[in-house]
């Protein structure tokens, strides 16, 4: 696996706020939030190319990222309310760690178009 910052979290080398977490995902809060609540889904499986949805992604772990946003959906109290998920991929889109991983945004009304 890459060093990228997420990697750096999931082993315990920088402090993060934890949401949620199993032995699949770790869920923590955005360090630049854009909502209120603005958590950050990310699989800790150990895959050399899990930068983008193209490369070592499969539908089982995409099931388990979606699994995870319900949690935390549920735990932030945005199951209710209405949230949004959001995953960036690539520099173009606004992917700024080099590991997949989604955005859940809630809190507040969500604008559309969202770019």
């Amino acid at each position: 696996m890459s060093d990228s910052i997420f990697t750096k979290i999931i082993n315990r080398q920088i402090p993060a706020k934890i949401v949620y977490e199993d032995e699949q995902v770790i869920a923590i809060d955005d360090i630049n939030p854009q909502a209120p609540v603005h958590v950050l889904i990310i699989p800790k499986l150990e895959i050399e190319n899990i930068v983008t949805l193209g490369g070592s992604v499969n539908s089982t772990l995409i099931g388990k990222l979606f699994d995870a946003v319900n949690k935390v959906a549920e735990l932030t109290g945005c199951k209710e309310t209405g949230f949004r998920v959001v995953i960036n991929n690539g520099r173009n889109a606004g992917q700024e760690v080099e590991h997949l991983h989604l955005h859940l945004l809630g809190g507040r009304k969500m604008n559309w178009p969202p770019g």
